[in-house]
C-alpha cells in the first residue's frame, strides 16, 4: 500500500461540532484555549458556531446544524483538504437521527488521516501538542487505485456482451 503526503500548514483549519448535550463542554474548552485556537481557520456547524463566535469574538467558518446537513459539509471540506483537523464532542449516550451522518463523518476524518478529538482530554492533548503550530505531513493512503478499479456493472465482459448482442440478433 502505498501513501500520499498532505502538508497541513502551520495555521490549522479546524472543525469544533458538538452535540446539544456535550456544547457546554466544548464551549468551555474553546474559552480555555481561545488564543491557541484564534490564529487557526476555525469552522463550526450550526448553533455551535454561532454560540462560538460570540464567546470567543473572532469569526467562526458556520456551516448548517448537524442534522440539517453539516456533518456532511465538514466532511466534504475534509475530503477537500479544507480541514484538517477535528474537534467533535459527540454524546455517546444519545440516540441521535443523525447517527449515519455522525458515523460517516467520523469514518471520513479516519479514511483522510485528520487527528479527531472525540472528548475533553483528547481535545486537550491535541491542542497542546507540539505539531499543533508546526507544519506537519500527513500521510494518506493513495487510493488511485481504487479510484480506476474496474467495476463489473452486472453485463458480464465486454466479449460476453458483445457475444450476447450478436445472439439476441440472430
Amino acid at each position: 500500500m502505498t501513501h500520499k503526503k498532505i502538508v497541513m500548514q502551520p495555521n490549522k483549519k479546524i472543525a469544533l461540532v458538538a452535540h446539544d448535550n456535550k456544547k457546554r463542554d466544548l464551549l468551555e474548552w474553546a474559552r480555555f484555549n481561545r488564543d491557541l485556537l484564534a490564529h487557526h481557520k476555525v469552522y463550526a456547524t450550526g448553533t455551535t458556531g454561532r454560540v462560538l463566535e460570540r464567546e470567543l469574538d473572532f469569526p467562526i467558518h458556520r456551516l448548517e446544524s448537524g442534522a440539517l446537513g453539516g456533518d456532511q459539509q465538514i466532511g466534504a471540506k475534509i475530503v477537500e483538504n479544507k480541514i484538517n483537523f477535528m474537534v467533535f464532542f459527540w454524546d455517546p449516550l444519545e440516540p441521535l437521527p443523525h447517527d449515519p451522518d455522525v458515523k460517516a463523518l467520523l469514518r471520513v476524518a479516519v479514511v483522510w488521516n485528520i487527528p479527531i478529538a472525540c472528548n475533553r482530554a483528547s481535545a486537550d492533548f491535541m491542542i497542546s501538542s507540539p505539531l499543533m503550530d508546526g507544519e506537519y505531513n500527513r500521510l494518506v493512503q493513495d487510493y488511485d487505485q481504487y479510484r480506476e478499479r474496474q467495476v463489473n456493472t452486472g453485463g458480464g465482459s465486454e466479449e460476453e456482451e458483445t457475444s450476447n448482442t450478436a445472439h439476441r440478433e440472430s
